[in-house]
């Protein structure tokens, strides 16, 4: 696993959005950005939101609404039962649910079956609590572990510090598996324009990029494309394409805490200035290696 340790990278700092990291959510940045104003104007995502057609997987369309107002109802419910996405319009948490907000309209199949995800997890939770689940061992439900639930804890990983490794080189594939860093990112490094991809979903790892650091990683969903899926070198695949297939993908029996790699996001080449030296890919502290056996 990469190393905790935040090595700082501020010598290098990008252009705030202009960075590689958020092309994703370029369309509506700009134009709904709360800083200038110190508030996020929640009409105007309204708005994005519904020329952008987003809506759950019940067919509600979805709105964001200022998080003082919304009711007591848990917040995976209320998005499912009404569409409304209860956002921090001011003070703190504010950019960490804007950047939630542009990951509904980057990424809105995903964010939709999460939504979904989440709600199936608390439900079958639920009926075990009041005891229709399989009574196990002191009266538990086996499928009902100790806090969260595995289900959970892989969703919220993914919709927290997600992203998207897309690939169609199995090497590149299997030394995300391994953590074999040195080949993916400099052995194989002129493989890695042609065959893979990343695309960063996660809201709360879009606000540490903000300030990125070296040892800034995410938990990376491999969508791994076969002969005939998806055509097309990886990175010029468009996000609406990957949206819909990794939406299809997610399901209680897929979406795992072991299924989700960690990747140092600064060794992605072409992302970070610095990482062009093989010689970056030699901290050991974030470019750990530890295989895991499949």
């Amino acid at each position: 696993m990469t190393g905790g340790t935040d090595v700082p990278a501020t010598a290098h700092h990008p252009a705030d959005l202009d960075a590689a990291w958020f092309e994703p959510f370029r369309p509506w940045a700009a134009r709904s950005d709360p800083r200038p104003a110190g508030r996020i104007d929640l009409a105007q995502l309204n708005a994005l939101a519904a020329a952008r057609g987003v809506r759950t997987e019940d067919g509600l369309p979805l709105c964001f609404i200022d998080a003082r107002a919304s009711s007591a109802a848990g917040y995976e419910a209320s998005i499912g039962e009404s569409g409304a996405v209860p956002t921090r319009a001011v003070g703190p948490g504010m950019l960490h649910d804007w950047f939630n907000a542009l990951a509904w309209l980057a990424f809105p199949r995903i964010k939709a079956r999460l939504n979904r995800l989440h709600r199936h997890a608390l439900a079958v939770r639920a009926r075990g609590c009041a005891g229709g689940g399989t009574v196990g061992e002191r009266g538990m439900a086996p499928s009902l572990p100790a806090g969260r639930g595995l289900l959970r804890d892989a969703a919220t990983l993914l919709d927290e510090s997600g992203a998207l490794f897309v690939c169609r080189d199995p090497a590149l594939a299997v030394a995300l598996r391994n953590r074999d860093w040195r080949a993916l990112f400099v052995d194989q490094r002129a493989r890695f324009a042609a065959g893979a991809a990343v695309r960063v979903l996660g809201h709360g790892l879009c606000e540490k990029l903000r300030a990125p650091y070296k040892s800034v990683c995410a938990h990376a969903w491999l969508v791994e494309l076969p002969s005939g899926l998806l055509e097309g070198v990886p990175d010029e695949i468009p996000d609406e394409t990957l949206d819909a297939a990794v939406a299809q993908q997610l399901r209680p029996d897929t979406l795992r805490v072991a299924r989700l790699h960690p990747l140092p996001l600064l060794g992605v080449p072409g992302w970070w200035p610095p990482n062009a030296d093989p010689a970056f890919y030699d901290d050991a502290r974030v470019f750990r290696r530890e295989r895991r056996e499949r």
